[in-house]
């Protein structure tokens, strides 16, 4: 398994800011960041990819490491780390897919429990499932 380092991250975040529309690329708590980072690595709290991943995107979003860009942040980790894992074919999907996630979680409506079962549908299916989309329109809605 291949991760992603702080200093990484932090050149991510900033790219993802300039070509995105901009917005500030000041770091609030690198971190909180780098406690994500390390703590995926963690085989014990975190066996699978998907699990990884799910933390990654959910810390990434939630911890407000970063001035802007926070949910804009989490989809680039997000994406970065499929690619450094081998799963290239998936990463557009991705980037589609958890646009609006990354909405959702930020402000609350998905749980991390949810989002686990989204990014696995997402890089195992490439499609959600009609399940999981009344799943996510009723965490939405409520």
């Amino acid at each position: 398994m291949i991760y992603i380092n702080i200093k990484q991250a932090i050149e991510i975040h900033k790219t993802t800011v300039d070509i995105s529309g901009g917005g500030s690329d000041g770091v609030i708590d690198a971190g909180k960041l780098d406690s994500v980072l390390t703590h995926i690595q963690n085989d014990d709290y975190y066996p699978t990819f998907e699990e990884k991943l799910t933390h990654l995107f959910f810390g990434a979003n939630k911890f407000h490491c970063f001035e802007d860009g926070n949910k804009r942040i989490a989809i680039a980790l997000g994406a970065q780390f499929l690619l450094l894992n081998g799963y290239v074919f998936i990463v557009k999907i991705f980037i589609q897919e958890m646009e609006n996630i990354s909405y959702h979680l930020a402000s609350g409506k998905i749980e991390k429990y949810l989002l686990l079962k989204i990014i696995t549908e997402v890089i195992n299916e490439s499609e959600i499932s009609n399940e999981l989309k009344m799943e996510i329109f009723n965490a939405i809605e409520n």
